[in-house]
């Protein structure tokens, strides 16, 4: 039999790194998580994690031994990446917390998973040096973005791509959440009793430095689109989880 081929969306990069953000098609899990699920912590059969994770790498050219991976809390953690884990294929693996990661070692990925949440990629042009950022409502009010800049240098020479995530015409709020998204970001970044994750995002990387023409972002919505995309907002649990890798080249 053959082994299903993932479905990626690639990441037009400008620097010495390669990106792929996946989607649900091409995998191996059955059931909710069905069938590209990333994810080792949402209860779906090990080995279909394990077959879908080496799908991927099979699919991007990179060895599995070399991707890292993070225990996503919400948080504002940001790991540097030392050297491979060689886990990735382990299930069963307990990575350490953070929810962004950066690496400077080529041909080492960090990767960061998400079903509503944005996955945001950075890299820098200048020199092979990378970060995949888990970026949910808290994470981008909280600042991560920005904190990632500055932790890979600061914004010169950096862009960023965003990934899927919920868009605002499904993603209703509390008002106290809108009020913060509205102190931190500015009220265009509401929609009704929703908030625009991406358009937060766009403007926390703007206020890091990055200039609108360095970034890129995925047009799309998880929540509506179930056919390319996982989304816990429209199916809750249990449901499988894409993911956003990139890795630096020498």
């Amino acid at each position: 039999m053959t082994a299903p081929t993932p479905v990626l969306v690639r990441v037009p990069v400008d620097g010495p790194c390669a990106a792929v953000f996946t989607t649900r098609i091409g995998g191996t899990s059955r059931g909710p998580y069905a069938t590209l699920n990333l994810a080792a912590t949402v209860d779906d059969a090990p080995d279909d994690v394990r077959a879908n994770r080496q799908g991927l790498c099979r699919a991007v050219g990179i060895d599995p031994a070399c991707v890292v991976v993070g225990t996503q809390v919400h948080g504002l953690r940001v790991r540097h990446v030392d050297e491979p884990s060689g886990k990735f294929l382990d299930p069963e693996y307990k990575w350490p917390e953070g929810d962004g990661l950066v690496s400077s070692l080529p041909g080492v990925g960090v990767g960061v998973f998400g079903a509503d949440c944005l996955s945001v990629l950075l890299w820098r042009r200048d020199r092979p040096q990378v970060a995949a950022i888990h970026a949910g409502w808290r994470g981008l009010v909280d600042g991560i973005l920005e904190r990632a800049v500055r932790q890979m240098g600061g914004a010169e020479g950096i862009a960023a791509a965003i990934g899927p995530g919920i868009g605002p015409c499904c993603y209703p709020v509390s008002a106290d959440v809108r009020d913060r998204f509205a102190a931190r970001f500015g009220q265009s970044c509401l929609a009704g009793d929703a908030v625009d994750l991406v358009r937060a995002a766009r403007t926390a990387l703007g206020g890091a430095g990055l200039p609108g023409s360095a970034v890129w972002a995925i047009e799309t919505c998880t929540s509506c689109d179930g056919v390319r995309w996982f989304s816990f907002r429209r199916d809750g649990a249990p449901t499988g989880r894409q993911a956003g890798i990139i890795w630096p080249i020498a």
